[in-house]
This record gives structure tokens, sequence and C-alpha cells, in this order.
């Protein structure tokens, strides 16, 4: 816990440090100076998005780096290739073939400490990528499921997923912070500015969380998105059939899972759930059901 509380606050630290630098540079080099207590929109916008990208892809940046350190990794290479079991090379042998065939560098491949069966992969370019599989998953899975999720996440990194989705959270953001100031002048001047600097501040923290709801909303479909795509791409590589099979064993599983362990697969872009209509609009993940009839009428 502690771990991981000073690494995000050391990740926080540095985005705060970086934004920093680039605003001393654009003041003091290219002499930009930003009106942001006024209604020059114009400036609210360049600040919003510069904030912004700094700050999203300085994070995607060092995002390999720092799960590096927040977990405790073993590397697959080809030096200990020799001394990898049966499961562990499924692993490494899916990502280098995967890298071979779509022409990019080979990621680095990891096992990390984690009684969760989990995955993911994490990285700032698809030739600087990392792909990570829990010892939970390689004690619950069988080698051909073990191969679909390597191929899941390969997919991800081949499709640029993890750039994606920092550029769309990128603008939902500017355009959150964008809106929610102009609206806040807009209430305050109707209101002859009586709000005060407390009662301006609280109106546009509000309008924030407001927004950023619904930016959520928007970048949730589009990860769902993007997760068909992900099993598309591993259908390319694993037998779809075997997906299929593994995506019911799931479905048959929750069952005699523990709810609280079952929703922690989730993180492994695996839920069978049924959640309320309002709750799946939020859902970063789709339905089992649902991967499952995508797969059936996917075409390979």
């Amino acid at each position: 816990m502690f771990k991981t509380i000073w690494l995000w606050f050391l990740m926080n630290a540095a985005v705060i440090l970086v934004i920093t630098v680039v605003f001393a540079i654009l003041e003091n080099v290219f002499w930009l100076r930003l009106d942001l207590y006024g209604q020059n929109y114009v400036s609210i916008w360049i600040y919003a998005a510069i904030v912004w990208f700094t700050g999203s892809f300085f994070s995607l940046l060092i995002s390999k780096w720092i799960a590096k350190r927040a977990y405790n990794m073993t590397f697959l290479t080809e030096q200990n290739e020799s001394n990898l079991n049966s499961k562990e090379r499924v692993v490494y042998n899916t990502v280098v073939a995967l890298a071979r065939q779509n022409g990019i560098k080979t990621p680095e491949i990891a096992i990390y400490e984690d009684s969760e069966p989990n995955a993911f992969a994490t990285g700032p370019s698809k030739n600087n990528s990392l792909v990570a599989v829990s010892t939970g998953l390689l004690d619950t899975m069988d080698e051909n499921a073990i191969e679909w999720v390597v191929g899941h996440e390969m997919a991800h990194v081949i499709n640029w997923d993890m750039v994606t989705m920092t550029l769309l959270q990128w603008v939902l953001n500017t355009f959150v912070v964008f809106f929610a100031r102009v609206i806040s002048n807009i209430i305050d001047n109707a209101t002859d500015w009586k709000l005060g600097v407390i009662g301006y501040y609280a109106v546009n923290i509000l309008l924030q969380i407001l927004f950023g709801i619904l930016a959520s909303l928007i970048s949730s479909k589009f990860s769902r998105y993007r997760e068909y795509k992900a099993d598309a791409g591993s259908a390319k590589f694993v037998w779809k059939e075997k997906m299929i099979a593994w995506l019911q064993a799931l479905k048959a599983m929750k069952n005699v899972i523990h709810t609280k362990d079952w929703e922690e697969l989730a993180a492994m872009k695996i839920s069978s759930k049924k959640w309320f209509w309002i709750m799946a609009l939020f859902s970063t993940h789709p339905d089992l059901d649902d991967r499952i009839k995508a797969l059936e009428e996917l075409r390979v």
C-alpha cells in the first residue's frame, strides 16, 4: 500500500513539475502570456490543452517505468527461455510470434506476483511496450486460454491502443476544463459577479465533475470498442472457437467464484456480470455475452 501511494505521489509530482517547466519555457522563451482569470477564452483553451496534453502524455511516457516498480516482476527473455515452464513459454512465444508477424519490436515480457488472474499491456508506443501476466493467471488458466489473453494484450499494443486512449482522454479533459470555465463565467456574469471567489470555484468544480462524468461515457464507449478490436486481433492468431469456448467457461465459473473474486476478473477485461443499463454505460469492458456474440459473427 505504501509503495502504491508513493508511486502515485511521485508520478503526480513529476507531472506537475513537467507542466511547470513547460509553462516557464512558453512564458520566458516564446513570450506566451495567458489570461486565465478573465474571459479570454482563447487563453483558457490553450491553458487547458497544454496542461492535459503534458500531463496525459508524460504519464504515458513513464507508464512502463511505473508498472515495473509497482509490481514484483520476473522478465522472460531469450537468455532464460530454456528455463521457462510450459505456461511461461506460451506467454513468451505468443508475444514474440505476434511481434514478428506485425513487424514491431518485441515488447518486454514479464510475470508478476499476484494471486488475481490478470494481464495488461502498457508503454508509450508499440515499439516500446510491456506485456505482463500475473502468477494468478498462469495458475488458473490452461495454455489455450493464456495464449488468447496474451494475444488480446498484444492486439492492444499493435493497435496503438495506449496512445489512442491517451489522445482521447486529452481531448475530453480539455473540453471539460474549458466548458466548465466558460459556463462558470456566464453564471458569474448573470448574477452580477455575486458568486465571489469561493462560489465561483465551487461552481467551476461542480461543472468539471458533471462534464467529467459525461466525458467518461465517451471514453468508456470507445474503450469497449477497443476491447472488441483486441478480441478480433487475438482471433487472427488464436482460433476464435478456442476463445469462445473459454469465454463460455468463464460464464459458468461465475456461479462458483466468490463475488469479490469475480469482480477482480474485470481488470483482465473479463466480465460476465449483467450490469444495470446505467452501469453498463460506464463499463470499460463489454459483457461476456456480447463478446461471444461478436466473435461468433467475426470472419477471420
